[in-house]
């Protein structure tokens, strides 16, 4: 069905050519997974010791009580008692705060930490445990009382002498107190779903403080983290301004912020947060906690990014090799049809294999210098490795420079689609859509089986036969004439 000179042949050996590559491209992505894991280790070699990304979930108010339940009926009336607590959370919760970043470094990895001065301020009022079962005010423990702050990492955090509750001195120690560790959920995760460690905290005892009706607090914190700052929504509205010397900022969480300010070197946020939005209310008992994944659903905050990620760039630009590779050969393969050439497999492989080493280039450059001159300087490389290469395989100046211009012009569109994320796939669809259109429009005429030999002529359309003339309609006679 085939002769050695089918093109069909040619075409589904430069398919395998490009899927044999793929085993390089494979080795590539490898490679860049596990610079990514080094980097990972690098970033919490740095973080454990200076600090993690924080949350900051609190405060929170517990309060014990004595619940009493009573069964049985006249004189076999029996009164129990029960140990329990309630927790509370503020009415209003404010949240000021100013980081000051800066960038660590461990072999050639760089990560962004920070040191956080907030201020929480706002204000409880006295709980009213009587829905709880403490309808005796004589059951309810007021000087257990516990205010509690949670952190993920409270190694680096330090409470300023100016905490003051209802006016009165706060003291803080480590720990989340008596009733903070209670219904804690072993699996912890973040908002966005990756796993994080089990948070820690601080709490402060109330004994001799819980006389009024109302209880502003102050509670100035320094805390030292990485990355990330989030906080938990838990007062019945909590206002949060945070800004930072960092001109990149990610806001994430469930709630972005109401007004923002970013300039090249600093941001500025807000972000106002009603209790209407969350999935939990102001107070719960111990009998019915709410859970630590339901609160860090509510989480919000920032990420302090840096603007490229050379692995995560790496990766993508991978996924285009396959397309590139086969574009530039069919591009050879359509100069071998018109320049009755043959290109050796061999020297498929070998611009295969140069265009491969970019993705590689790419990737150890941009650990050193940044991803966008590490992409300039690879792909220029590679274009004119390719164009000189091309020049004499092709045996034509002309016919190599079309080919670099091509390879420069697929470059080109490659960092437009990494830099513009957003629109990605628009732009890819509409890419592949017009490399098909040229693919198609080249090989519109062309003789699949046997390219050498010529195409049989069209048979000529029959003549059609002549059409004879009518004859002419034979002329009557005059009539004579009248005499």
């Amino acid at each position: 069905m085939f002769s050695k000179q089918s093109q069909f042949l040619r075409a589904l050996l430069i398919v395998f050519l490009v899927l044999l590559l793929q085993i390089p491209t494979a080795m590539l992505s490898g490679v860049a997974n596990e610079r990514q894991k080094l980097r990972a280790d690098a970033v919490s070699e740095i973080t454990t010791k200076w600090g993690t990304s924080q949350n900051i979930v609190g405060p929170k108010l517990y309060v014990p009580y004595t619940k009493r339940v009573t069964t049985g009926e006249g004189d076999k009336q029996v009164t129990k008692t029960e140990n329990k607590y309630a927790v509370f959370l503020p009415e209003q919760l404010d949240i000021m705060g100013e980081l000051k970043t800066e960038i660590r470094k461990r072999s050639i990895f760089e990560v962004p930490v920070y040191t956080s001065d907030l201020n929480l301020q706002g204000r409880f009022e006295r709980p009213n445990l009587a829905n709880w079962g403490a309808a005796d005010p004589k059951d309810v423990q007021w000087d257990q009382a516990e205010l509690v702050i949670e952190v993920s990492d409270a190694h680096a955090l330090n409470v300023k002498s100016e905490a003051a509750w209802a006016n009165q001195p706060l003291e803080f120690e480590a720990g989340k107190g008596r009733y903070g560790n209670q219904n804690v959920d072993p699996n912890q995760y973040a908002y966005d779903g990756t796993p994080i460690a089990a948070s820690s905290g601080i709490t402060a005892k109330l004994n001799g403080k819980m006389t009024g009706d109302k209880f502003d607090f102050t509670i100035p914190l320094r805390l030292q983290g990485s990355e990330r700052l989030t906080f938990a929504p838990l007062g019945k509205e909590t206002n949060v301004k945070v800004g930072a010397n960092w001109g990149d900022p990610s806001f994430q969480g469930k709630w972005l912020p109401a007004d923002s300010t970013i300039e090249s070197d600093r941001f500025e946020a807000n972000w106002t947060v009603q209790a209407i939005g969350r999935n939990f209310g102001q107070s719960w008992s111990g009998d019915s906690p709410v859970s630590d994944a339901t609160i860090r659903e509510s989480l919000f905050g920032v990420d302090l990014i840096t603007p490229v990620d050379n692995y995560r760039m790496s990766q993508r630009s991978l996924k285009y090799n396959f397309l590139f590779l086969l574009l530039t050969f069919v591009t050879f393969w359509l100069f071998e049809i018109t320049s009755k050439l043959r290109v050796h497999p061999l020297q498929y492989l070998l611009v295969g294999a140069a265009m491969t080493m970019f993705y590689l280039l790419q990737l150890a450059l941009s650990e050193h210098i940044g991803f966008d001159q590490a992409y300039l300087i690879s792909s220029s490389a590679v274009v004119l490795m390719i164009m000189s290469y091309s020049i004499a395989v092709l045996r034509a100046k002309s016919r190599g420079v079309i080919v670099g211009l091509m390879e420069a012009g697929l470059y080109g569109y490659l960092y437009f689609v990494l830099a513009s994320q957003s629109y990605s796939l628009l732009i890819g669809s509409f890419g592949l859509f017009g490399f098909l259109a040229v693919a198609m429009y080249f090989t519109r005429s062309m003789e699949w089986l046997e390219p050498n030999e010529p195409r049989a002529p069209k048979a000529p359309k029959a003549p059609k036969p002549p059409t004879m003339p009518n004859p002419p309609a034979p002329q009557q006679p005059l009539p004579p004439a009248d005499s």
